[in-house]
């Protein structure tokens, strides 16, 4: 395994870390905790020892499973990032979207940020996950409804209490991160980003990199798109929410997977999977601190570590990068 600092914090994070919306079950066509779990430890008996997470993901749930895999390895051997700003319990700020929890309960989704919400919201993360402190704090989506400033003197409070080590942002662009920088200091950007995604190429990641700012890259095999296990006419199980999306779409998944056969080659000579293949890339990108990769089970994550097993040179990763480009 790498590790690399977050900016300039002292958080040295593994490169890939453990993604746990996937594990919380929510839009994911539901979970095992016992496997959830396992994966956790499984993962950080391979070097991985970040691991991210949030309320929402199954509406606690994800947090409960981390809290409990953190009860077999240590804690201060392991950085745990986790989030605020997205309520289900709180008809607040912005409305993002109807839902449905893993018990086929609806729910309403909301962006909110208010500054006795976030004090509310860090609580209830540290119960559920049976710590006295957050590594990194992370603003989910930003929440338009808030004044910045409001949000982050809850965080720089945090800060303060020792409940949160530091700050980041998901899905912020360049402007909002130097506008959250008037108030606290940020070490992260966290945003989506894929051989068939790269968006963020455009504002984001030159930003964090010109600011010394991490780049934690969620979604890198593009919600298992990339591994190559998809096809058209896949069946995805009741609640799972990438049957809906246009990359899961015939069209998409048929062009990915040319994309994809085009480098199996290269994977099948280093003895890996393509996922590795491309967690290995992502990682490699310019800019890109860290890869966020779901598991489901022990084999899932023990499969994703050791994608830090491949090395590449610089001319396989200049051809895997023409490919992209041609995509």
């Amino acid at each position: 395994m790498e590790y690399r600092n977050l900016g300039d914090s002292e958080i040295n994070a593994s490169v890939i870390a453990f993604g746990a919306w996937a594990a919380g079950g929510w839009m994911w066509g539901s979970t095992d905790r016992k496997d959830a779990v396992e994966a956790i430890i499984a993962s950080f008996e391979h070097g991985v020892t970040s691991i991210d997470t949030a309320p929402i993901y199954g509406q606690g749930t994800s947090e409960e499973i981390v809290g409990e895999a953190l009860k077999n390895i240590p804690r201060d051997q392991t950085q745990i990032l986790t989030k605020f700003g997205m309520r289900w319990d709180l008809a607040k700020g912005d409305f993002a979207f109807h839902s449905k929890m893993n018990n086929g309960d609806d729910i309403e989704i909301y962006k909110y940020a208010g500054k006795e919400s976030v004090i509310h919201e860090c609580e209830q993360s540290l119960k559920r996950l049976g710590t006295d402190y957050i590594d990194l704090y992370q603003i989910h989506w930003p929440d338009s409804t808030t004044p910045l400033d409001e949000t982050f003197e809850a965080v720089v409070q945090l800060i303060e209490q020792g409940k949160v080590r530091y700050a980041g942002v998901c899905n912020y662009t360049s402007q909002l991160m130097a506008e959250a920088e008037m108030t606290v200091p940020l070490v992260s950007n966290q945003i989506p980003f894929s051989m068939v995604n790269r968006a963020v190429e455009e504002d984001a990641v030159p930003y964090c990199i010109k600011h010394n700012k991490a780049v934690l890259a969620y979604s890198p095999m593009e919600r298992g798109l990339l591994t190559g296990k998809i096809h058209p006419g896949y069946e995805f199980k009741e609640g799972d929410h990438r049957a809906k999306l246009p990359h899961f779409q015939p069209d998409f998944i048929n062009r990915t997977n040319i994309l994809l056969e085009r480098i199996k080659p290269l994977a099948d000579d280093k003895g890996v999977t393509l996922g590795q293949l491309v967690l290995r890339w992502t990682v490699d990108r310019p800019g890109i601190t860290v890869a966020l990769a779901g598991a489901r089970n022990a084999k899932q994550s023990v499969e994703n570590a050791k994608a830090m097993d491949i090395l590449l040179t610089d001319e396989e990763f200049d051809f895997i990068s023409a490919v992209v480009d041609a995509f």
